[in-house]
């Protein structure tokens, strides 16, 4: 089996928001740690179950950050699941590929003469 493409994965999870959350975080984490000179964090939590006896999981995704202010912290968190295939390619959000080919020539009903 391949490793699962990590950018692929991060997109796939929410429709993709989940990944636009995790850099609104981190780019407000940063500027909060430049403008308060504080320490700053941010956590992504990723937990896996099988989805009854099939060859998909559900991912629960979770991104909490802890922002510096002047007088403290802005701290926020966010918990969503996405299912996901688990293929030879690693984890995906189909299960086949959607643009391929959908029948094969050698699998046709009616052979050429």
């Amino acid at each position: 089996m391949k490793a699962t493409d990590t950018n692929d994965f991060f997109n796939s999870l929410n429709a993709g928001v989940f990944a636009q959350q995790v850099g609104q975080a981190l780019s407000n984490v940063a500027a909060g740690v430049i403008d308060h000179g504080k320490a700053g964090q941010v956590t992504i939590t990723l937990k896996m179950k099988q989805i009854g006896q099939s060859n998909q999981v559900a991912i629960s995704h979770t991104l909490d950050f802890q922002q510096p202010t002047k007088r403290g912290k802005l701290r926020e968190d966010s918990t969503l699941e996405t299912p996901l295939y688990l293929t030879p390619d690693g984890l995906t959000l189909f299960q086949n590929n959607p643009t391929s080919q959908l029948f094969d020539k050698a699998d046709t009903p009616v052979h050429a003469r």
